[in-house]
């Protein structure tokens, strides 16, 4: 992790920037040559949702259609400063995509383990860039597993342990408040595999915090599919790390992560925040699907599970319908065209 920062106050902003490096004096260090396409300023929109308003994060407007961007743009960019020409990197897609496609920008080689059963549309998307993809069998913790055995030979660049991927996770907490009118919501809603997201909004609040550019932090809660909710089951434990469970495979993927490996932080960060987490299933993760885009918001499973969660929070009274809440799309519906199509009865089932 990176030493606590004072944070980016407002006049600190670059506003002639339309990325996140508009947050560039939010940073640990000074970038030369940023490697960017625009990344950030996604929308945020209103929308009715279970009775309630709440605002959709899109951000699958990023350049490679997921958030991974934001995290890939700060980690790429440092490691070309440093030095680093070949990478290596494990993801269940989305991280993969948005690493092949900055290590492509920057001129840098990269090598991408994903677990075999990715969606189609993922790694062809990571070859397109020129990235060298291998498809690891098994589960998704095999892939990080087979990683980290050939982190031996090649620069392990991982988004789930480089602390720089953090500082580009971090900027989506000064986006929203920047999108607020300089102000925090009251509620933070995020679909949860590895918790970068969480943790990104974590140090961007607290920074936002630090620096009094707000008084509070927003309440962030932890969205994960039932099938496989190591975070949720360590939260409802009391735990502080984690607690090991039984998985299953589930329609989203991109949370599928047994073995979170900072999982003691992320639970942290929720209590820090006083929020929690929520466990959804497979039914309600795919009722949400079709219920978004039937607002014209057409998202991968794994993004729908936190407006699922939403339902469920809201139902508990844990959230209050006139509460400024923020769900976090993370990821293009385009991204699981075969999952979806599925879903809607237009293609056979396949094996997961």
């Amino acid at each position: 992790m990176i030493t606590p920062l004072p944070g980016c106050t407002r006049d600190m902003i670059a506003s002639d920037q339309r990325s996140l490096w508009r947050y560039a004096a939010a940073f640990p260090l000074t970038v030369e040559d940023p490697v960017t396409m625009g990344e950030g300023c996604t929308p945020l929109v209103a929308r009715r949702w279970h009775g309630a308003s709440a605002l959709f994060k899109l951000e699958w407007f990023a350049p490679t259609g997921s958030f991974k961007d934001r995290g890939a743009s700060v980690m790429v960019s440092v490691l070309r400063q440093q030095g680093v020409r070949h990478l290596l990197e494990d993801s269940s897609g989305n991280g993969g995509a948005a690493i092949a496609a900055y290590a492509a920008a920057a001129g840098i080689k990269a090598r991408i383990l994903v677990p075999s059963y990715t969606q189609p549309a993922k790694t062809v998307q990571m070859r397109a860039y020129g990235a060298d993809v291998e498809l690891v069998p098994g589960t998704r913790q095999d892939t990080a597993d087979e990683a980290e055995r050939q982190a031996a030979s090649i620069f392990y660049a991982s988004h789930n342990w480089q602390a720089f991927f953090l500082q580009g996770t971090k900027t989506l907490a000064y986006e929203l408040w920047e999108d607020l009118g300089f102000a925090a919501p009251d509620n933070v809603i995020i679909p949860t595999g590895a918790g970068s997201n969480v943790l990104g909004c974590d140090i961007g609040f607290d920074e936002l915090l630090r620096s009094g550019e707000i008084k509070r932090r927003p309440r962030l809660f932890a969205v994960q599919p039932a099938n496989c909710a190591p975070i949720h089951a360590s939260f409802t434990a009391g735990a502080d790390d984690l607690v090991p469970v039984q998985t299953h495979p589930t329609i989203a993927e991109g949370t599928a992560i047994a073995k979170p490996i900072r999982t003691g932080a992320v639970l942290a960060a929720l209590r820090r925040s006083a929020g929690g987490t929520v466990a959804v299933t497979e039914d309600e993760i795919s009722a949400a699907v079709m219920a978004l885009a039937a607002l014209g918001l057409y998202v991968e499973p794994t993004s729908a599970a936190a407006a699922a969660g939403l339902a469920r929070l809201l139902d508990q009274s844990v959230i209050k319908p006139d509460e400024k809440t923020v769900v976090v799309l993370t990821g293009a519906g385009l991204k699981a065209t075969q999952r979806l199509g599925e879903l809607m009865g237009l293609f056979p089932p396949t094996a997961s």
